[in-house]
């Protein structure tokens, strides 16, 4: 007799597997605790840990959301001024000197059709100072032009205080100062009190704008009338900048025919532009900078993945002992690893969400303090979230491995 029983195994196999316990399992409730309890055991270490993680995922969230911000108060800024403006300027001749747009210019541009309002400027070859007792040369880069009295009208700008050039004033030694202007020249008052001295002849300030997103060249300027321009200051009357303001189903129609009805004679000298093109392009540009951003947050992002996997693998040296019994106990390779790595997806989880509610007030703050409507989108959020727990998850994995390969009697001798 061999002793052993028909299916070839020895009497105390048998005994043995009839007493070995069930199998060990790990369920994911517990993983969870385990994780916790793990870094629940050392609140500094974990924090710091975290840290890293924290300042990535905020400066990602801050970024996105400030441009996110930004984008939106431009888009909205284009809709309310809109986009049915056009600007009709002089370019260069065949010879290579400055075109002269005629003077019947935005008489001729208001006949067409679908034109609602069309105001020029013109140069003026004049200063304005404060008073004229300061040097000629402190001109505070204020330029002087002559301007048509529905040119506000036109652009759809604002004022500040006082009013606007009319019929009356135009034909009077009067001024409306741009907002930079007004700043530049410490005027705040717009009643007819204050006046400036602009081409040797004093000028009472009737109105201050406010900026005029698309016209910005009017913010850092002086504006008369023509008629007061041409007698006191020596202005002709051709406008240097005609601004259009046509049916907004008609733009792209009324562009094409205004370089021939402005200038007739040489519509080739003509130059027609879009303002809101210009708001357009500063909301795309603002995409070119977040992603220098993005990279920076990026790499702080990775930088605090590689912090959490230092404080894992030293977390597994410290915790030799802990390893060593579970695993005498029945715990798995596996559950160790799973446990290393649920744990380091748990600081990576809570760093990520400091770092998303960090970046999400930085956001806040800086668009009230630009006057901006916050806007942090919940994509944004989650995603910057799930990113910060895959970096956790991925700088777990080699501690946990490291974990999972210790044997039991190896462990538990540091106990």
């Amino acid at each position: 007799m061999s002793g052993r029983n028909p299916r070839g195994q020895r009497p105390h196999e048998q005994g043995e597997r009839r007493t070995a316990g069930p199998r060990s399992r790990l369920r994911p409730a517990d993983t969870w605790a385990l994780a916790a309890h793990g870094m629940a055991g050392r609140p500094v270490r974990a924090m710091l840990s975290a840290l890293g993680i924290a300042l990535g995922v905020a400066t990602l969230v801050a970024v996105l959301g400030i441009s996110g911000s930004g984008r939106a108060q431009l888009i909205a800024q284009i809709d309310a001024l809109g986009t049915n403006m056009l600007t009709v300027t002089p370019g260069q001749s065949l010879t290579g000197g400055q075109a002269v747009l005629p003077t019947a210019g935005p008489a001729m541009i208001r006949r067409i059709g679908p034109v609602q309002s069309a105001a020029a400027i013109g140069q003026v070859n004049a200063n304005v100072y404060r008073n004229d007792r300061i040097p000629a040369v402190n001109t505070d880069a204020i330029t002087v032009y002559s301007a048509q009295t529905n040119l506000l009208q036109t652009l759809q700008g604002h004022l500040a205080r006082g009013q606007f050039l009319n019929p009356p004033t135009a034909r009077f030694p009067a001024v409306v100062l741009g907002a930079s202007a007004a700043a530049a020249l410490g005027v705040d008052r717009a009643d007819g009190t204050i006046q400036v001295w602009l081409g040797d002849h004093w000028f009472a300030v009737v109105g201050i704008l406010e900026p005029l997103p698309l016209a910005p060249e009017l913010d850092r300027s002086a504006l008369v009338g023509f008629s007061v321009a041409h007698r006191l200051l020596g202005a002709y009357g051709s406008p240097v900048e005609i601004y259009v303001r046509a049916n907004p189903v008609s733009v792209a129609a009324v562009a094409g025919v205004l370089a021939a009805t402005a200038d007739p004679a040489a519509p080739q000298n003509v130059t027609i532009t879009n303002p809101a093109n210009a708001l357009a392009a500063r909301a795309d540009a603002s995409v070119a900078f977040q992603s220098l951003f993005l990279a920076l947050g990026g790499i702080a992002l990775l930088v605090g993945g590689i912090g959490i996997a230092n404080v894992m693998v030293i977390s597994v040296l410290e915790r030799r002992g802990e390893i060593g019994l579970r695993r005498a106990l029945g715990a798995t390779r596996t559950h160790i690893a799973v446990q290393f790595v649920a744990e380091s997806a748990l600081l990576a989880f809570g760093g990520g969400a400091a770092g998303a509610v960090l970046g999400g007030f930085a956001t806040t703050i800086y668009a009230t303090a630009r006057h901006w409507s916050a806007v942090v989108p919940a994509p944004t959020l989650a995603a910057a979230l799930a990113a910060a727990v895959a970096v956790g998850v991925v700088a777990g994995v080699y501690p946990a491995l490291r974990a999972a390969r210790l044997s039991p009697a190896e462990a538990l001798r540091t106990v």
